[in-house]
């Protein structure tokens, strides 16, 4: 019996006998103990939703396409070759025509020390059930990797001789068997039998294929690993015609033949595959380095991340560009980016989905939106350099977001933008810790060579990451196929996780080993630590490990007399904040270099400061003296800041000093702001007041903007903010992995409801039909349950909710009262009270019962 005959047994149920083997997968799973099913249910999560009520439907709910696509997508390449090897064996298949179909006529230990592993997890994800005698694929899965002129096998073979001949008229059967050399039969079940018969055995098939001709068996090569099928001519050559008249040719069509499974796999020498890969490809060491070489070149990594990241975020702390019409950023804003970064493009789109995944950008939301720091940027300001680092890595592992694709077309055509939509891929956290997680089983310090990296993330998804099959999606312009993508965002992780300071020379450094939860490497602080702690504990000490390899934060500059300012090392925030806008940053490296411009001074002018200010904080944060010519520009800068002021009439500008107004009106610069006098200290603009502050600038001046009541307008680095935004939230990849409570609890009810079911029944005087509601009187209703419920036993009812929705419930009764009757639900697992008036009727359970 199979998946597709569950729904019978769930009317009809039936005990397996002690020691019987089990008839169907329900009865398998019954059979199993608790861990076995909790079991299928981690591996197997979306069983889950719901939690079934009972082993029949759990079993009927896993032999369902969709579910068992799942499955056979998270099968390393040896599970899924034994399954496709059961597949295109007889049903069932004791262990050793499995064996044989794996190993073929050759000793091959390590299959067979690798088939029970194989075996075991199939059985656990409930894809093959039965003992060793007699292994069955589930009727889904076999429907799936079964061989068919539609869907070619994985393992290259073709239908069997009875499958192929299926239809045949008998004369040409027996034309055939006499051709071959065998005695011709009464009826073509025989004739199939008598020719499957002969191509099985490997002393009677040699013998014959000894008598073909040597074209005929090059015939026979091209085909015997697959694709099986080939075309033939209305007149077929004469090795051709020799093959096809003893039956080791089949016709599947006028032009069409195909070589029976038996045939190929003599041919084969008895294997499935050609090539068995019992043993997952080792990730192979490119190079070694000391793990504190690794460290600090990964803490390198990590501070030039930091401080890309904060140059990002300040460029637009006074707002960012806009957002599409249909979301993300424009390519030339992504262009501007990258220019302002000297980064390339798709470095920048990293950079951008980064921290937008951190939650540290995001759009405002009003009517002209653009995007710009959230308020979670300034708290992400204040932490520890440590601190900033884990709070960008953390979700980045999680994020589904994969910024690889930008530039990239959709299914119809369309470009994929960065921040814009159709940038998830649900895979892309499970690949991403897959990869680092196989970089970590190398020694401290050494490096992983790519090509092995991947040919191991092949052979751990095979149907994701390498050979397509059951379950792939199509290709896509946006991604190709799915073992394309995988590979690619398995080359995108290594890389940015070098940027990212995780790794450094390509290997893992120890902060990332302590992120996830992994052994920690011999030169770290804390060695014995275990892994497997709680994720915070876990970004904690990641934090720690890292923080003493990161720079040490310095308190000073070195001023130098051709206006600029070296800063040693990275700067406290305070120190850092106040030089960002008094000078402009030059060049960058383990040395910062600023430099001092009027424009930069006025900046800082414009901020609020004062000379006098500026030139205190100078004297307090250089380890030089200040240099006279910087001291000159400030003061210089100060004495005309402010004296003319620019305001909104659409716009105006008003000066004490009437003479300059004049100067400016002469001046054939301002000719685009169409000024005019109105008062003799007081011009009028056509222009709006940012547009007339920067043509005044441009001219050489030093305005500053006021408000409507004439006080000076301070403009602050931190001025816009985008409302409070949450990160965007990862893409899951499936239903997520139960805990142990609720795997626990879902073992526990579908035990109770599986009882229930199944709890054998004493025959009513009236036969029901299967599935339907025991009927008895009120007055008989009442005096079985009051029974019942003096007795101690239980008894089977039918109950019809206030929905409407009829159930069948095994119930042992301990109260009836007011027209209730409250008792032990043993298909809930949990005492419940039914009012008497919704149960169709009761039924008395066999003796020993529930």
């Amino acid at each position: 019996m199979g998946i597709g005959e569950l729904d019978r047994e769930a009317h009809v149920p039936e005990a397996t006998g002690v020691g019987a083997a089990p008839r169907t997968l329900a009865e398998a799973l019954r059979a199993g103990d608790d861990g076995g099913i909790a079991a299928l249910l981690r591996a197997r999560p979306d069983l889950l939703a719901p939690v079934p009520n009972d082993l029949t439907q759990l079993a009927t709910r896993a032999g369902t396409r969709g579910s068992v696509v799942r499955a056979l997508e998270r099968l390393d390449r040896f599970a899924l070759q034994t399954a496709e090897a059961l597949a295109v064996a007889p049903d069932p298949a004791p262990y050793p025509v499995l064996l044989a179909l794996l190993t073929g006529d050759a000793d091959a230990p390590e299959i067979e020390a690798a088939l029970p592993r194989a075996v075991a997890v199939l059985r656990e994800q409930a894809l093959v059930w039965g003992d060793d005698e007699r292994l069955r694929l589930v009727r889904t899965a076999r429907e799936l990797l079964a061989p068919s002129a539609q869907h070619p096998s994985p393992t290259g073979l073709g239908p069997t001789v009875a499958e192929a001949t299926a239809g045949m008229s008998p004369g040409r059967l027996q034309e055939i068997i006499a051709a071959a050399g065998l005695p011709a039969t009464h009826d073509p079940v025989s004739a199939v039998a008598a020719l499957t018969g002969l191509f099985t055995d490997r002393t009677r098939m040699a013998a014959l294929l000894d008598t073909a001709p040597p074209e005929a068996l090059t015939v026979l090569d091209r085909l015997v690993w697959g694709p099986p099928y080939g075309e033939v001519t209305a007149t077929p050559t004469p090795p051709v015609r020799w093959l096809r008249d003893r039956g080791l040719l089949l016709p599947v069509s006028t032009r069409t033949v195909v070589l029976p499974r038996e045939a190929a796999l003599h041919l084969r020498g008895g294997r499935a595959h050609r090539s068995p890969e019992p043993v997952a490809p080792v990730v192979a060491t490119a190079r070694e380095y000391r793990p504190q070489v690794v460290d600090s070149a990964a803490a390198g990594q990590a501070y030039t991340a930091l401080a890309t990241a904060e140059e990002l975020l300040k460029s637009w702390d006074q707002g960012g560009p806009p957002v599409l019409r249909a979301g993300g950023l424009a390519v030339r804003d992504l262009k501007r980016t990258a220019a302002a970064l000297d980064t390339p493009e798709p470095l920048a789109a990293f950079w951008l989905e980064l921290l937008y995944g951190a939650g540290l950008l995001a759009s405002d939301g009003e009517a002209d939106e653009r995007y710009a720091p959230t308020p979670a940027y300034d708290d992400w300001l204040d932490l520890p350099p440590a601190e900033r680092w884990v709070a960008l890595v953390v979700p980045w592992l999680d994020a589904t977001r994969t910024p690889g694709l930008v530039g990239t077309l959709d299914g119809k055509g369309r470009a994929l933008a960065t921040f814009g939509p159709g940038l998830d891929r649900a895979a892309a956290p499970e690949v991403r810790r897959r990869v680092l997680a196989l970089m970590a089983t190398l020694p401290p310090g050494a490096a992983a060579d790519r090509a092995s990296v991947l040919a191991r993330l092949r052979w751990d998804r095979p149907l994701r990451g390498g050979s397509g099959g059951p379950g792939t999606e199509p290709a896509s312009a946006a991604g190709g196929t799915p073992a394309d993508l995988r590979a690619r965002i398995a080359e995108w992780t290594l890389d940015e996780a070098e940027l990212l300071g995780i790794t450094g020379r390509g290997a893992l450094a120890s902060p990332a080993r302590a992120l996830l939860n992994l052994p920690l490497a011999e030169a770290a602080p804390d060695p014995a630590h275990p892994g497997d702690c709680e994720p915070s504990v876990a970004a904690s000490r990641a934090a720690t490990l890292l923080a003493p390899l990161l720079p040490e934060a310095v308190d000073h500059v070195l001023l130098q007399a051709d206006l600029t300012a070296v800063a040693p090392g990275p700067l406290r925030r305070p120190l850092a904040e106040v030089l960002s806008v008094l000078a402009d940053v030059e060049s960058k490296g383990g040395a910062t270099v600023y430099r001092f411009t009027p424009g930069s001074v006025r900046r800082a002018l414009d901020a609020g400061r004062t000379a006098s200010d500026l030139h205190d904080f100078l004297t307090a944060h250089s380890r030089t003296p200040v240099p006279q010519p910087l001291a000159y520009l400030i003061d210089d800068v100060a004495r005309k800041h402010g004296h003319l002021r620019v305001g909104a009439a659409s716009a105006y500008v008003r000066c004490d000093d009437d003479a300059v107004l004049g100067e400016i009106l002469a001046d054939r610069r301002s000719d685009p702001l169409r000024l005019r006098r109105l008062a003799p200290t007081v011009l009028a603009a056509q222009a709006d007041p940012a547009t007339l502050l920067d043509g005044l600038r441009a001219m050489g001046y030093a305005p500053a903007a006021e408000s409507a009541a004439g006080d000076v307008l301070i403009t602050r680095a931190d001025a816009y903010r985008t409302p409070p935004r949450t990160a965007p939230a990862p893409v899951p990849d499936g239903p997520p992995a139960p805990d142990a409570t609720l795997l626990t609890a879902a073992v526990r009810a579908i035990r109770a409801g599986d009882r229930a079911a199944t709890v054998v029944r004493k025959e009513p005087s009236a036969p029901l039909a299967a599935g339907a509601l025991p009927r008895t009187s009120a007055a008989e209703t009442l005096a079985t349950v009051q029974a019942a419920a003096l007795t101690g036993s239980a008894v089977w009812i039918g109950y019809v909710n206030a929905e409407g929705a009829a159930s069948q419930r095994v119930i042992a009764p301990v109260r009836v009262e007011g027209g209730f009757v409250t008792g032990y639900d043993h298909t809930a697992d949990e005492v419940r009270t039914y009012p008497l008036h919704r149960i169709t009727g009761v039924a008395e359970l066999e003796d020993g019962e529930a």
